[in-house]
């Protein structure tokens, strides 16, 4: 088997790209920004404002084709360089089912059991939180028009983990060299602009009239034909020098590309907002559109991340860390905290500062605490003990 630091490259197994970890934290932060303003938007979320806003259908369409193949690609990216940090594939794969399984348990058994409450009681569920968690919560089906069991925010965590395992199990069989000549095979003329972006969207539009649109593991089909490449692509990036190049090379005609399918992804959003259903035709356009926008945006940002990120600052490595706690408590906080204020009769821009304030400081407190409370860390995605290095 090939060693996952193949002898070619010329960057040190511990080596930090600290635009990485940057890019990563300015994702997170879009996401708690993105989740707040769910609550005012019109499209269908766990809790909303009595008034939605159009006003937040062009920047949210615009965000919304690429921020979760970011965050699959950067992840793809630490975990590659996890691998090369690792002494062999099996302690990489322990590690990655102890720092991903343990917060999904914790969070399913904590976090999201809130979650479902309120999106029962929205429905009429007359009973209380502890009599919920202990007697309803713990069911398959429908209860209350509610699926049971439902991961909420932490499908991704779920799809994380079992993205890593599929990697580890094509190491296994066939080493890493194949990212190696995949790459040196794109890096030829234009086909990384333009090949991937075309192979993504050829699988998506191929799946769209076929399988549902729907979460989960074995039933999202069209969110695995995205994420499971973008998750790949990072992870090609981490253990390839000449990536870089390739990627200061096109960043400019992928931005441009990613401005126009963004306007036709936005006009669309404007012309069939919330739940209206447009043409076949048009829908999958808007797909199309979407998943060319991702690869795309993907490609800019790892070079903004490289040529001008890269340096380090006293903040970068807490706010790294604290990535995951947040992740965790971010959205758990602003279902519950909208949920209980809708009869307020607050300002939307105060509800809105209240909202995004709490989801930052929940998630602050959590970390703040979490790190100091030795059995805490591993629940809230903390390696065990606080390493030199905080974990990508």
């Amino acid at each position: 088997m090939n060693q996952p630091w193949a002898p070619h490259q010329t960057i040190a197994r511990t080596q930090r790209h600290y635009g990485m970890d940057w890019l990563r934290i300015g994702a997170f932060a879009l996401l708690i920004l993105y989740h707040v303003a769910m609550v005012f938007a019109p499209w269908s979320w766990v809790v909303k404002w009595p008034v939605t806003y159009s006003a937040l259908i062009p920047p949210m369409a615009l965000l919304t084709p690429w921020r979760l193949a970011l965050l699959f690609a950067v992840s793809g990216y630490a975990s590659r360089k996890l691998l090369m940090r690792s002494a062999s594939l099996g302690g990489f794969l322990r590690s990655r089912n102890g720092r991903l399984l343990i917060p999904l348990a914790f969070g399913m058994a904590v976090l999201v059991p809130i979650e479902m409450w309120v999106r029962v009681r929205g429905h009429g569920y007359p009973a209380g939180y502890l009599h919920f968690w202990a007697l309803d919560y713990w069911r398959w089906g429908r209860f209350w028009n509610v699926g049971f069991p439902n991961w909420e925010h932490l499908w991704f965590v779920a799809y994380l983990w079992a993205y890593t395992m599929a990697l580890g199990a094509l190491i296994a069989v066939v080493g890493t060299g194949w990212g190696d000549r995949l790459l040196t095979w794109l890096g030829t003329g234009h086909r990384l602009l333009w090949v991937p972006p075309a192979a993504l969207v050829t699988v998506r539009l191929a799946l769209m009239f076929v399988v549902p649109e729907q979460q989960g593991l074995l039933t999202d089909w069209t969110g695995h034909a995205e994420y499971w490449p973008m998750f790949a692509f990072g992870f090609i990036v981490a253990g390839a020098p000449a990536a870089w190049p390739m990627l200061a090379r096109h960043w400019r005609p992928a931005l441009a590309a990613a401005a126009v399918t963004g306007a036709i992804v936005v006009a669309i959003e404007l012309r069939y907002p919330a739940d209206v259903q447009p043409a076949h035709m048009i829908a999958a356009l808007n797909r199309a559109g979407r998943v060319a926008m991702a690869w795309w945006m993907v490609m800019a940002l790892f070079h903004l991340a490289d040529a001008g990120l890269n340096r380090d600052h006293r903040w970068r490595r807490p706010l790294a860390e604290a990535v995951f706690p947040a992740y965790l408590f971010h959205h758990t906080t602003i279902v519950l905290l909208a949920w209980a204020t809708l009869g307020w009769g607050l300002n939307p821009w105060v509800e809105f500062l209240l909202l995004a304030t709490a989801a930052i400081a929940a998630s602050a407190l959590a970390y703040a605490v979490g790190r100091r409370v030795g059995w805490l860390r591993p629940l809230i995605g903390l390696s065990a003990k606080s390493p030199a290095r905080p974990p990508l």
